[in-house]
């Protein structure tokens, strides 16, 4: 069994991590295989998560890629899950002097063990690897089960469109996606979202093979603009996703007209899609549509929603897309594997026509 994520940061994380468990319980490895560095058991299955790249930046010298960090530290068993970012046991004895010397951004701390990510790739990356070749280098460190790919070697980092005359804007009419996300929490009207040289950006090595290679493509529960958007914005992605004869299932991240984690709402007003899981699932598309319409652009074979959003689904069967409501909350490891199980379900409902 291969099985394909497309994943953003924290929620794709404990996605991903709860599809291990759930892929290890359903087909486990062989005696002697080298269980994950959590302890999860290995699987037999071949995981592959394409992450995201657009909330990537350089900073006080050196490159951070929060997303596909969130992934690494998390399926390693390193991160830091009262915070839900970051690594465990963390300082921030360099942040410190950082702002004592006025280097970087005083409101996005990075703490030492943190930093050391950082270090490690900036050096890679000027002794001439690429974004692929140190992500291969930094999850060698961990067994991780999971093989993690950014979706791109390009720097696309995304850049928030705003209304300079709005407050904090400082006459700006664009800010860097971390200072509108992490500084001001979204609370500056986004007019759009705009990844720079993503246009002549290409999928990293791997991530093409991995979607068309795959039994099962998943997008994962990660923001539908900035995440997942930003990983189908990367020419040719869109076009494999489209493409693949595997089943492809996403999962909502809105329930009962709420967004799960962060102010995912925000950016989902700025494109003009209604926070509500049926509107998340029509801005995908369906990808049957496409039999009865060549032009139709629709992703979504199968559509998983929270039990409070079951009258939605339908409606989404109607137009083509598979879709089942089941427990949507995260709340442990259990329950994130669960819901990747229902994942896997869904995808097997619609690679059976059942």
């Amino acid at each position: 069994m291969r099985i394909t994520v497309l994943a953003g940061g924290v929620g794709g994380a404990r996605f991903v991590r709860g599809l291990r468990e759930e892929c290890a319980r359903r087909w486990p490895a062989g005696t002697g295989a080298t269980p994950a560095a959590d302890g999860t058991p290995a699987t037999a299955a071949e995981l592959t998560v394409v992450a995201n790249t657009g909330d990537d930046l350089w900073l006080a010298g050196v490159r951070l890629m929060p997303d596909f960090d969130s992934l690494l530290y998390a399926l390693a068993g390193v991160n830091d899950v009262e915070r839900g970012w970051g690594r465990a046991g963390e300082t921030e004895r360099v942040a410190a002097e950082l702002r004592e010397w006025g280097v970087g951004w005083p409101w996005f701390t990075l703490g030492d063990l943190d930093l050391g990510t950082h270090l490690a790739r900036t050096s890679w990356l000027r002794d001439g690897l690429t974004p692929s070749e140190v992500a291969d280098r930094l999850q060698r460190r961990w067994a991780l089960g999971v093989r993690l790919l950014p979706a791109t070697d390009a720097e696309v980092d995304t850049h928030v469109r705003i209304d300079p005359a709005s407050p904090d804007a400082d006459g700006r009419d664009e800010l860097h996606f971390q200072e509108w996300w992490t500084r001001h929490r979204a609370a500056i009207p986004a007019l759009g979202f705009t990844q720079h040289g993503i246009a002549a950006a290409r999928p990293a090595p791997g991530v093409e093979a991995a979607i068309a290679d795959a039994d099962v493509v998943l997008l994962a529960p990660s923001n539908p603009v900035v995440s997942i958007g930003t990983i189908l914005a990367v020419p040719g992605i869109r076009e494999a996703v489209a493409a693949t004869a595997a089943p492809v299932v996403g999962v909502s991240p809105v329930i009962g007209g709420r967004v799960v984690r962060g102010m995912a709402d925000a950016c989902l007003s700025a494109i003009g899609v209604e926070t509500d899981a049926a509107a998340v699932a029509r801005h995908y598309g369906a990808r049957r549509a496409a039999d009865v319409d060549p032009a139709a652009t629709g992703l979504l074979d199968g559509w998983l929603v929270d039990e409070t959003d079951a009258a939605a689904v339908p409606a989404l069967e109607g137009e083509g897309i598979a879709a089942a409501s089941v427990p949507l909350w995260m709340r442990d490891l259990d329950t994130s594997a669960a819901l990747a199980g229902d994942a896997l379900d869904l995808a097997e409902r619609v690679r059976t026509g059942r």
